[in-house]
């Protein structure tokens, strides 16, 4: 059995025997498809069957003398079907079943044929369906290469098969890294090459041939060019609209548009790809750009990712797909042929739906989203649920304690808790309480590894996607107020300076007492009639956190600042009525604090206790470099930023500021924001820097959120068996495979980030949908040589505003780096202005809406603004 896996995916294909030798063969290919197999095999309504054939008497067969293991496993799978065949002739049934072999290897299917077997390629039974004609547009296009070149211009050099690229890898003719292709310009691309070759980190690709058919995200072999050939990162903003697809000439003359003439200095490292090394095609969502030609089977699809190129699909169902999203995957790019071939997969719905573009959005950023498989699910707790005998074992009964809980409104996914109290001898014990995420997912089953998958609860903006299924997420692992819950704490005894004196963990039993949202905690704070002990706990709290802010900020930790908006939706249509940025109380810094220095705590214990396998987290300092960007603005308002150290850094942010305009402060923290560096989960046993630069911590990992992060999960397993009150696991000690869990989460946790980011900017365009022309205040952010980049307070939204529009005279433009600023025609615009702008929706491109915005004061030109595409 053969065929494509988006086919056998259909409802319609049912009653299928999927064979061991297969099974292992896809295995080895492709991890993906073998999962969404087993997913097909695990659903009762696909009736599909994986039949052991290896380990059957009768069907098992040794590999002949000379005949080589791809042969031996044809052979062993018509011997299978042979044999099914025969045994279901022995079983009475009222119809005769027939058993039919499915494969797209022509030897095969001959052989099969020869041996009496009833045998289609894929195509063959697909095209059989006859009430199913929309399976075709399915199909896979495996078309012959080498007959599709005597039918066209050979426009792509050949690429290198894979034996000879390792051998120059090896001998350093060639050099391996992974292609970016640009979002700006689709003659333009960077590969980052693997390993240590600093000086050649990031090797330029120009132009059409250069780029061979290398997509976003593949593996490439490239040969460096020699140096009177390199190039600089042009400057041009190129789209390919794809109108050139037979006029290779037009292309040419848009690689000349690149070849500017720039200083000897910017020249970087240039090559060319001349081989694929591991293709990293995805399924794409994306639109159909219709053919003119009537009646036409082959269009162009253009997906969503400006990154990917245009692909060639066959369908008889254009008409239908017309404004639709939908989803192809790429199946080869011959060398003849412009764009890539590849075939329909599925429909999403209407553009501009809301639920369709969440999908897309969901897609687009790799977020895992399907609903949880049965098999998931059954390895959780039984209902009604209770704490058991057994449970309390190595656990500490803290019921009695007026623990409480202080979060956003609406929060179902309650991780945290607190509890703060004075003990006999003056000193004050601090609780925090986290949820006992462990305790329900054990280790290496499969709501373990769909939650490692996951690595991380996603938030968009009116969707939440659980990293665990709502059974634990939202009820028994939640720290709801008046339930006995499982928790895991860590109770420090500190003194009235907040100076730790002692520090425990236990595995616990808690009841809170309150569930709080963050307004409502500090009204208890304020309140000069409330003095219950719920109150009088989160009053000591707030009184620790203020002390423990002041120090942390005084050893050089940074509070640095970003737009952060908050969407209010009209409660019928769910579109979003009001749009501000989030307002942050008291309370929200009390519960961080304790939240970090919990943290603190438990990374030292996991480190003291496994020097090489705890799973930590780092926040690198940045280069230098990455702070000129900000030492330049601030100097431009006569302000000095220091920058040698984060404490040097977090002092001369905090004395930066003016009278006359409070708002530059929080402008140049945001601007600050932009020159850190991601923070990264690592494991202690294969790093040696573990600094966090913005905590100004020597050490730090995440243990307060074990619901919606894995790594907090892993965490609490380390502490726990830290503890004795749970057992190691092999993978728990094993650094190498951590170390590969660490570089899967940073990488779910990028995503969600990009996804959340993306989602929010769908939901400003639904709120300007319906506003016509709104006009706002404005900053601005950066300047660069066309364009000033703005941000709107009031909303957190942020957009570049271009100079030079479609059909109309460019303006004069002078662009002054250090500064900086950009004089248009006589007029000057710097770092920080504030400007007014005219905000609207432009929805000419359906695929890629955008908020637009015309600069009103000052009134230099009629300028016209683009909101930021989300980075990846």
């Amino acid at each position: 059995m053969y065929c494509s896996i988006d086919i056998l995916e259909d409802p319609v294909i049912k009653n299928v025997i999927v064979l061991q030798t297969v099974l292992q063969e896809v295995r080895n290919r492709s991890a993906p498809v073998y999962k969404r197999i087993r997913d097909m095999i695990q659903n009762p309504e696909k009736h599909f069957y994986s039949f052991t054939n290896e380990h059957h008497r009768e069907t098992y067969i040794e590999q002949g003398r000379g005949e080589s293991s791809n042969d031996r496993n044809d052979r062993a799978i018509r011997v299978a079907v042979k044999w099914y065949n025969e045994h279901l002739k022995k079983i009475e049934a009222e119809e005769k079943i027939q058993v039919i072999f499915l494969t797209n290897d022509r030897t095969n299917k001959e052989k099969a044929l020869e041996e009496g077997i009833t045998a289609y390629t894929c195509e063959e039974y697909i095209k059989s369906l006859t009430a199913n004609p929309d399976l075709v547009d399915r199909l896979a296009c495996v078309s012959d290469e080498g007959k599709e070149i005597e039918s066209g211009k050979i426009i792509f050099p050949e690429h290198i098969p894979l034996s000879k690229l390792q051998q120059g890898i090896k001998s350093g003719l060639y050099l391996q890294g992974t292609y970016r292709a640009s979002r700006d310009n689709y003659l333009e691309a960077t590969v980052w090459v693997h390993g240590d070759a600093e000086e050649n980190k990031e090797i330029i690709i120009q132009g059409l041939k250069h780029l061979n058919r290398a997509v976003h995200e593949d593996i490439v072999a490239v040969e460096l060019l020699p140096k009177d050939e390199w190039v600089a990162l042009s400057s041009v903003v190129l789209q390919d609209d794809g109108q050139n697809e037979d006029d290779i000439e037009i292309e040419e003359e848009k690689e000349n548009l690149l070849k500017t003439s720039v200083n000897k200095d910017m020249l970087r490292p240039t090559g060319k790809v001349v081989g694929i090394i591991k293709r990293n095609w995805r399924p794409f969502c994306g639109m159909l750009s219709k053919s003119q030609i009537k009646e036409a089977r082959r269009h162009l699809f253009t997906p969503a990712d400006r990154r990917i190129p245009r692909i060639r699909i066959e369908t008889r169902q254009a008409d239908t797909l017309e404004g639709q999203r939908i989803i192809v995957a790429i199946d080869g790019w011959p060398r003849n042929s412009r764009y890539p071939n590849g075939h329909f997969v599925k429909n999403l719905g209407s553009a501009g739906d809301k639920e369709t573009e969440t999908e897309v959005l969901l897609l687009e950023h790799d977020v895992p989203h399907q609903p949880f498989s049965q098999v998931v699910l059954s390895f959780l707790p039984k209902m009604p649920w209770s704490i058991t005998e057994q449970d309390m074992k190595y656990r500490e009964d803290l019921r009695h304690l007026y623990v409480c809980s202080v979060d956003p409104p609406g929060c179902t996914d309650i991780d945290d808790a607190l509890h703060c109290r004075e003990v006999e001898n003056g000193n004050i014990e601090v609780g925090v309480h986290i949820a006992d995420v462990s305790h329900f997912i054990r280790p290496g089953n499969a709501l373990d590894e769909e939650s490692v998958r996951r690595g991380t609860t996603v938030y968009l903006c009116e969707k939440r996607i659980d990293m665990v299924p709502e059974l634990l997420s939202s009820n028994l692992c939640s720290l709801r107020s008046n339930v006995d819950r499982l928790a895991f704490s860590c109770i420090w005894e500190m003194n009235h300076k907040a100076e730790i004196l002692k520090t425990r963990f236990t595995k616990s039993i808690i009841n809170s007492k309150a569930s709080l949202t963050y307004a409502e905690a500090q009204m208890r704070i304020d309140s000069a009639t409330m003095n219950d002990e719920i109150t009088t706990s989160l009053r000591g709290l707030n009184k620790l956190a203020k002390i423990l802010r002041k120090r942390r900020i005084d050893n050089g930790a940074l509070t640095l600042s970003s737009p952060e908006v908050r969407f209010h939706m009209d409660s019928e249509t769910h579109d979003p009525i009001d749009l501000q940025t989030k307002e942050l109380k008291e309370t929200n810094s009390m519960v961080e604090e304790f939240m970090l220095l919990a943290n603190v705590s438990v990374a030292q214990k996991i480190y003291e206790e496994f020097p090489e396998f705890a799973l930590l987290r780092k926040h690198p300092a940045p280069p230098p470099s990455n702070y000129d960007i900000l030492v330049k603005a601030a100097k431009s308002k006569n302000l000095e930023i220091k920058t040698d150290s984060a404490k040097a850094l977090a002092e001369s942010l905090d004395k930066a500021g003016s009278s006359t305009f409070p708002y530059l402060n929080t402008l140049l923290r945001i601007l600050a924001t932009r020159c850190m560096m991601q923070a990264v989960y690592f494991c202690s046993g294969m790093d040696n820097d573990f600094h966090h630069y913005g905590l100004a911590s020597p050490i730090y990992t995440h243990f307060t959120s074990p619901i919606r992060r894995y790594a907090d999960i892993i965490v609490h397993r380390l502490l726990a068996v830290a503890i004795g009150a749970d057992s190691t696991y092999p993978e728990l000690t094993d650094k190498h495979k951590l170390a590969d869990m660490c570089k899967n989460l940073n990488y779910r946790h990028k995503m969600a980030q990009y996804a959340q980011r993306a989602s929010v900017a769908f939901h400003t365009q639904l709120f300007f949908k319906n506003k016509g022309v709104v006009n706002e205040d404005a900053y601005i952010l950066f300047v660069r040589k066309n364009a000033v980049v703005v941000l709107i307070p009031k909303y957190g939204l942020e957009g570049t505003v271009f100079f030079e529009e479609k059909g109309k005279p460019t303006p004069r433009l002078d662009y002054n780096n250090e500064v900086p600023s950009l004089t248009v025609e006589d007029t000057t615009l710097h770092v920080f202005d504030k400007v007014k702008v005219n905000i609207m929706l432009d929805a000419s491109n359906i695929q890629h809406q955008k908020i637009r915005m015309v600069l009103v004061e000052p009134k230099v030109i009629s300028i016209i603004m683009e909101e930021k595409e989300n980075p990846k």
